[in-house]
């Protein structure tokens, strides 16, 4: 079990546009599992490989349901309708959470470790955990599409109000 740094923003790396992963091997392998293993560690729902340094098409998502952790790489959101306006924080923007308009259910496609096609579909709570993590790819973090944004930090000493 490896723990990765989570880098915070403003680290360039978060608005890169990550770049597509062309070799399926035990380094990518490696990598996923400690994907899982960081985003376990801080008590996330998602985590993409531009959250950990790296800027490649790779994220890691369990929202503690019955998919469990789903790995994808070179995920593309190819299906999305109705819109669901709801909470999400980012674990590399400590202490701010925001209201964000996505998408309700969407469909994903992309590649498992070993380089085969998997395709996902997602509804509500997954789709926006998935929607989220592929935006960290394309260098967009939650912060620039919320529609009001609040500390949740400021929340939890005031109790919670």
């Amino acid at each position: 079990m490896s723990i990765r740094i989570i880098v915070k923003e403003p680290d360039p790396v978060l608005r890169e546009v990550a770049k597509e992963v062309t070799k399926f091997n035990s380094n990518l392998q490696k990598l996923l599992k400690d994907m899982a293993d960081t985003m376990y560690d801080a008590e996330g729902v998602g985590l993409a490989a531009p959250q950990i340094g790296i800027s490649k098409r790779i994220i890691v998502v369990d929202v503690g349901d019955e998919n469990g952790l789903i790995e994808m790489v070179n995920p593309v959101i190819v299906e999305q309708e109705g819109e669901q306006l709801g909470p999400e924080g980012c674990l590399s923007i400590p202490n701010l959470n925001g209201d964000v308009l996505r998408a309700d259910r969407i469909v994903v496609t992309g590649q498992d470790s070993s380089g085969q096609t998997i395709k996902v579909e997602a509804q509500g709570y997954l789709a926006r955990a998935f929607q989220h993590e592929v935006d960290h790819l394309n260098g967009i973090l939650f912060t620039d599409l919320a529609e009001s944004i609040y500390d949740i930090s400021e929340r939890a000493r005031k109790g919670g109000e």
